[in-house]
């Protein structure tokens, strides 16, 4: 099989310039309701807090702000939150990462523990080949329970999914060259993943990655 190269792109901070997940919880509950629920639930917030374990304080924050709303509602504030992040610009650099691997052919793919209802819209916008991203769990009335589906999609999960992903587009890894763009520990398993790693903790010195 002819080799394929693969770039993978973290979201929050490596394509867009601000974390996205806060201003979405709290777009959808209010900021008074956001803080109310963390404070009704203060021994796992500082639990997590003290831990520094975001994902624990991630799923509490979840819990509260959208539990009990419609799928319909949710991925309204998804297209609206998206159709900011598309209108405000994404990185420049890391931007112009992402149009030299479509000008070379490379499959792209975005990799984030954010919410799927906004960067699935991003995604669209940007005309990438996949969007992995962490899933919120609905029940039957299609009202959201508040729990993800499935694990948070950051650190090893990343891998996981990735490779799931080119598995099914039946592309063994031995048969790809990864590029991956991340700014943060949750991003090591996957930059560590790939041939070429790049942390973007700062503005990428050039616009071409080298070869």
């Amino acid at each position: 099989m002819t080799s394929i190269t693969v770039a993978a792109f973290d979201f929050d901070q490596t394509l867009t310039r601000h974390d996205s997940v806060v201003p979405f919880l709290r777009q959808v509950a209010g900021t008074a309701r956001l803080g109310a629920g963390l404070a009704v639930r203060a021994s796992r917030v500082t639990g997590a807090a003290v831990r520094r374990d975001r994902d624990a304080l991630r799923a509490v924050a979840t819990e509260v702000a959208l539990s009990g709303v419609s799928r319909t509602e949710l991925d309204r504030h998804g297209t609206y939150l998206g159709t900011r992040i598309i209108e405000r610009g994404l990185r420049a650099d890391t931007a112009a990462r992402l149009v030299w691997h479509r000008e070379q052919g490379h499959r792209i793919v975005i990799v984030s523990a954010s919410y799927a209802q906004y960067v699935q819209i991003v995604g669209e916008h940007l005309a990438v080949d996949g969007v992995l991203a962490t899933e919120v769990e609905f029940d039957d009335q299609d009202r959201c329970t508040g729990r993800l589906a499935g694990e948070n999609c950051r650190a090893e999960e990343k891998v996981v999914r990735l490779s799931a992903w080119l598995s099914s587009l039946q592309i063994e890894r031995s048969d790809a060259t990864i590029w991956a763009y991340g700014d943060s520990t949750g991003d090591r398993a996957m930059l560590d993943f790939a041939d070429h790693p790049v942390w973007v903790t700062k503005p990428l010195a050039s616009v071409a990655p080298s070869r």
